[in-house]
């Protein structure tokens, strides 16, 4: 199976769907991509994942036929240039909230004379002639998840490089005053996401966003083309429950919870 790099299917005009891994474990990271996700993200941030295990989950996500996506603990050029040296095609960055963190997120993501990335694809080396390779397919994906973000957001999306940005509802929320989560039909949430979509196609900035299965339909209709549909630890915990339930003679009640 060959997976397909993200950008390609951006340029294609595409919307891609997402699986989301904090679980560190090179099975679960194969049977996640072999699920049919268009890209695969190793949550090296918030996830009990460490750089030595996401070198081998992308392996297992490549082998799954998926494009693996690495979010970083931080805007910090010498991780994302480590994780995309371990074969990501694209870094998730967190709490990008002023021009000068997006310059610094999309450079670290470039080499000179676009950017500061160090020479040294160790392992990416080894699929692809990466001096060549790397121009148009490796995604920079800064994430907008706090009011100051959005009060920045056109100088953001005017920054080179950045290919993507990626919204974060829990953390977005918090600072408008909401609680952690998904806050549809909340106004300041509801304009906020109107405000990202809108500035987003202005810009030709993909938009992407962290979701639930049963949100996308509603995400992607709104214009996100990067959504992500679950989490390996929700999506086994919810089926797990509900086989609980099942064997108990309950009702399984099918319901998610926003965990990042």
């Amino acid at each position: 199976m060959t997976a397909t790099n993200i950008c390609d299917k951006w340029r294609e005009g595409k919307t891609t769907l997402g699986g989301w891994l904090a679980i560190p474990r090179t099975v679960t990271a194969e049977a996640t991509a072999r699920c049919g996700f268009d890209y695969v993200c190793v949550d090296t941030q918030h996830g009990p994942l460490d750089f030595a295990d996401s070198v081998s989950m992308i392996q297992a996500i490549l082998l799954g036929g998926s494009s693996p996506i690495v979010r970083v603990p931080r805007n910090e050029p010498g991780i994302i240039g480590k994780s995309l040296d371990a074969g990501a095609h694209g870094v998730i960055i967190p709490m990008v909230n002023t021009v000068a963190e997006a310059e610094q997120a999309a450079t670290a993501c470039r080499y000179a004379p676009r950017g500061v990335r160090s020479w040294g694809p160790t392992v990416a080396g080894l699929r692809h002639d990466y001096f060549n390779w790397e121009p148009g397919n490796v995604a920079c994906i800064p994430m907008i998840e706090t009011a100051e973000a959005l009060s920045n957001l056109d100088e953001i999306l005017a920054v080179p490089d950045i290919d993507a940005i990626y919204v974060g509802p829990a953390d977005l929320s918090i600072t408008l005053g909401l609680p952690p989560g998904n806050n549809d039909g909340e106004k300041a949430f509801d304009e906020a996401l109107s405000f990202i979509l809108e500035r987003c196609a202005a810009h030709n900035i993909i938009a992407g966003i962290q979701s639930t299965g049963a949100l996308t339909p509603k995400r992607t209709a709104a214009g996100f083309r990067m959504v992500t549909v679950t989490t390996d630890l929700l999506a086994m915990r919810m089926g797990i429950n509900a086989e609980l339930a099942l064997a108990r003679g309950e009702s399984a009640s099918g319901a998610s919870s926003d965990l990042y």
